[in-house]
């Protein structure tokens, strides 16, 4: 594994628990635990970086030759800092949604 896929992995999980909290914060009727939030941010935070990459045509690289549409390696740090938020917010959102239900039955 060269460093910058560890950096690009790095990158989508900080980012995916930062969107994870985000969305814990504002929607305080899931009554998620610490735990949960950073799990579900955190893979959340990389399936959405990888995914943003995959449809930006390899992006998430860092490398310019990669041909990504965003190009060169702060492109690809953008764009694993966006994918990696909005995955970690979506998930968490989810698992907030069904960890609720869970809760009502």
């Amino acid at each position: 594994m060269d460093s910058s896929a560890l950096i690009a992995i790095i990158v989508q999980i900080i980012t995916g628990i930062i969107g994870g909290q985000a969305v814990g914060a504002a929607i305080q009727q899931a009554a998620m635990s610490q735990l949960p939030k950073i799990i579900s941010g955190a893979v959340g935070g990389v399936a959405g970086g990888t995914i943003l990459g995959s449809l930006l045509g390899g992006a998430t690289t860092g490398d310019p030759a990669a041909g990504g549409a965003a190009g060169g390696a702060l492109g690809g740090l953008l764009t694993n800092a966006i994918g990696g938020a909005g995955g970690g917010a979506i998930l968490t959102a989810i698992v907030g949604a069904v960890m609720k239900s869970m809760n009502k039955a």
